[in-house]
């Protein structure tokens, strides 16, 4: 079921008296198909109130309430010069319908592609990934026959494993499997992999299926340089991105709200550098942030970590959209 935007979550503090440079999130963004509101160079958040994946993987539901929420926590996050945003709403995940919903949510990715938009998926589980990409490979297919393509997750799980159905863990085996099935080389990057939270057939799976990966404990601000060469070289062959943000990848003293907390993590300084490069690499297409929990937060500590990153890439995206415009 797809829902209109609820404009009236967008509400925040007002400075008059500042003028321009004072205006905020809930003063900018417009809702999806407003006359006023350009569709190129613009961006698009798009929900998806979906945990049944989360559900099926036995994991702590609660996700599916994470996109009304980081509305209302991005409405009052300072604006920048030239922001185009738009809320073209949430698709919905009725009970246990969770291929429904991917395949509902896909659809909506791959038009906003068509029009024009940058999408940024709020979720909800990480079952997200698979829609996201599903409605991407679509929009891709209309013009290439052999895009190259790269998926980058930053997670502390694979989410690679095997199941008689699809859940919040098997998005990438899905990905990979629909890769196949289009005669696309699979190109899997993830970073921030736990040797705590992967069972060995799950790390034997990465080695089958040659998915680039780097622990936790290999992801620490002193080892910067060698993440992002290591990125560097993953994206180089590549014509497209599309980039994944499971918040626990995160310590759980930063993101406690999430269906499993991470022990270890990694800092948020080197998440933020992660999307900062990829940002500035002129090959992202669409980003979504998964499996934020607004149940289990605390203080809305997690829910201001996950709108803080969304207006991050919104933040670079609008500048990268600004500067191809002006060259």
């Amino acid at each position: 079921m797809k829902n209109p935007p609820n404009m009236e979550l967008w509400q925040g503090r007002t400075d008059t008296l500042e003028g321009e440079l004072g205006t905020r999130w809930h003063q900018v963004i417009r809702p999806l198909g407003d006359p006023h509101e350009a569709q190129s160079n613009t961006i698009a958040l798009i929900g998806f109130a979906c945990d049944a994946g989360v559900a099926r993987n036995h994991g702590r539901v609660g996700a599916a309430g994470a996109p009304n929420v980081l509305r209302k926590f991005l409405a009052n996050i300072p604006a920048q010069a030239q922001q185009r945003t738009v809320d073209a709403g949430d698709v919905v995940c009725a009970g246990d319908g969770l291929e429904a919903a991917q395949h509902a949510f896909a659809h909506e990715v791959t038009q906003l592609l068509q029009q024009g938009f940058f999408p940024i998926g709020m979720g909800g589980g990480h079952e997200i990934a698979f829609a996201s990409f599903s409605g991407w490979a679509d929009f891709l297919a209309e013009n290439h026959s052999q895009p190259k393509i790269g998926i980058i997750n930053l997670d502390a799980h694979f989410d690679l494993r095997r199941d008689a159905q699809a859940t919040s863990g098997t998005p990438f085996l899905q990905i990979a499997q629909a890769c196949e099935r289009r005669g696309w080389a699979f190109n899997y990057c993830c970073l921030g992999v736990s040797e705590f939270a992967n069972t060995q057939a799950l790390f034997a799976r990465a080695e089958a299926l040659n998915v680039t990966w780097r622990l936790d404990t290999d992801m620490r601000p002193t080892q910067l340089d060698a993440i992002l060469a290591q990125l560097a070289q993953f994206i180089a062959p590549l014509d497209a991105v599309y980039l994944t943000i499971d918040l626990d990848v995160l310590p759980a003293s930063v993101v406690p709200a999430v269906s499993a907390p991470a022990a270890l993590g990694v800092e948020l300084s080197v998440v933020e550098t992660i999307v900062d490069a990829l940002c500035a690499s002129g090959k992202l297409h669409l980003v979504d942030v998964a499996e934020f929990n607004p149940t289990y937060d605390i203080d809305g500590h997690s829910a201001r970590v996950a709108a803080r990153l969304i207006a991050r890439v919104a933040r670079q995206m609008v500048h990268q959209m600004t500067e191809r415009n002006t060259v």
